[in-house]
This record gives structure tokens, sequence and C-alpha cells, in this order.
């Protein structure tokens, strides 16, 4: 199993476990604040879960039913959590409010302590072997997942001292509100995870600055008179870039395909080695640029 895998295997267990301790404190504490990040658990359990699938799924080789592959699993899988996390977030709001309104103190306190101490350390541990996975393999997905439970090891941080605090001050408002703040940064961290998904769904182009570089690198190419057509979209890490290139009519094929693979192999190196290049340079011996516009037009 490789070791971007493995470490997927790791997060996912790790979070089942957390879900199952937190889950039941929180039920007999009728804490939020630990119920809220039991939830939250859940949802890096899901998270976890999802990185495995695309990570093996979106590997495999294009097929007679998916020609182009299955990158899109990644941003499908982007927005499937980023929706789960908004639903999750309302019903701890919800369910914060709720005890605002109708107060009830906290039980069993010492036991969600010392949950919650456990959490923090092993969640610790996650992210170091995480971060560690992520800097050998240089793999965006466990880059996304060692900063998603690093934002955790915060979140188990604030639950722990709201326990704490409250344990000696008895004020038990600090629970609710600990709750509706968390609630508020799980839906203020799934509004971009949701965006990006739903771009890279949609074919979102790359950045005007790697556009800006492309054609830099088509125009120092002397053979090249002219090119037009320049299209570009990112799906998950793979990207595709196609555009048009105008030669002199009277170079051979062989000698404007060398061309063409000289180009192809600069714009790869303005990526990082982990994304994927599809590169289509479509070679024309004369300037086509207005049938094209044309055709669209039509």
């Amino acid at each position: 199993m490789r070791l971007e895998k493995k470490a997927t295997v790791a997060s996912s267990s790790v979070a089942a476990l957390l879900v199952f301790l937190k889950l039941a404190v929180g039920i007999l504490s009728g804490s939020i604040a630990i119920l809220a990040s039991a939830i939250d658990s859940l949802l890096d359990l899901t998270v976890s879960l999802f990185n495995y699938f695309a990570l093996h799924n979106a590997e495999k080789h294009p097929d007679e039913q998916f020609h182009f592959g299955r990158s899109k699993l990644e941003p499908l899988a982007a927005v499937i959590e980023g929706t789960i996390i908004s639903l999750s977030a309302l019903f701890i709001l919800y369910e914060a409010i709720a005890k605002i309104i109708h107060p009830e103190d906290m039980r069993h306190m010492s036991e969600g302590i010392y949950v919650m101490i456990a959490s923090f350390i092993i969640t610790g541990f996650l992210v170091a072997f995480l971060n560690y996975v992520a800097n050998k393999t240089k793999n965006m997905v466990i880059k996304a997942d060692a900063l998603h439970y690093k934002t955790d090891l915060f979140s188990n941080g604030a639950v722990l001292f709201a326990l704490v605090a409250i344990h000696y001050t008895g004020e038990q408002l600090i629970d609710p509100v600990l709750g509706i703040a968390i609630a508020v940064y799980m839906i203020y961290s799934a509004i971009p995870i949701v965006k990006e998904g739903v771009l890279m769904l949609l074919d979102v182009a790359l950045p005007k600055e790697d556009i800006d570089k492309i054609i830099q690198i088509i125009k120092e190419e002397p053979e090249i008179t002219n090119f037009h057509y320049l299209q570009t979209r990112v799906s998950g890490s793979h990207i595709f870039i196609s555009f048009h290139a105008v030669f002199n009519v009277s170079i051979s094929l062989y000698d404007a395909h060398l061309i063409a693979d000289k180009v192809e192999l600069k714009i790869k190196k303005l990526f990082p080695e982990d994304k994927k290049l599809h590169i289509l340079i479509h070679m024309d011996p004369y300037d086509d640029a207005e049938m094209n516009e044309e055709e669209e037009e039509w």
C-alpha cells in the first residue's frame, strides 16, 4: 500500500476512535462543546474516507467508460464534504441556541476533560505523521488532510479550555457559546472547500499568472509565428492545456512536432511535480484564428 493511502487509513482510524469517545461522553455529559467536537470528528472520518476513495479511484487510468480518467472525484468529494460540514454546523448551532434558552447543567465533567486531553494528544501525533507524509510525498490531498486535523487540534484545545473553565467557575453558559463559535467556524471553513470543488467541476481555468507564463513560453519560441485558442482547466490534481500553434507553411511536420515537444516540456516545468499535465498542441500551417472565432460565434 502506498504511503499516501496508509496516511488516510491512519487518519480514518483515529477519527473513528475519537468519534466513539467524544460522542459517548458528549451524550452522557450533555456538553454541546463536546458534542460539537464529536460531530467534527465524524466529519474528519468522512473526509478521510473520501480522501482514500478519491486517491484510490482518481489515479485509475482512463478506460472505455472514462476517457479522461476520474480526476473529478476529488472536487466532487470536496463539494460533498463541505456540504456535510455546513449541515452539521447548523445542527450544532441549533443545539447550542436551545441550550441557551433552556439551560441544563453539565454532568460527568471529569470524564469529559479526560476525553478531550486524550483527543488533543492523539490528534497531535496524527498531525505530526500527516505532515511527515505530506512533506515526503508532496501529495496535495494529504497536505489538506494535515491542515484539516491541525485545525481540529486547536478546536480540541479550545473545548478542553472551556471544560476546565466550567469546572472551576461553574458558568454553564461557556459551553453553548463555545458550541456556537465552533459552528460558525465550521461553516466559515466549509465555504472555500465547496467553492473550490464547484469551480473545478465547472472546469475553472488556471489563474491568470499561470496563463501569462504559458503565453510567454509560446511567444519565446521563434518558429511559432502566432497562436490562438488557448484553453486551460483544472480537475483535481490534473491540469489540461490546449492551444493552436501557427508555424510557417514550409516547416516539416517532424520539425514542428519537435518544437511542440520542447514547448510542452517548458510548460510542464511551471507546475509542481505532483500535478499531472495534459497538454495538447494543435499545429497549424497557417493562421486560422478567424475561422475558429466564426465557429465559436455559430
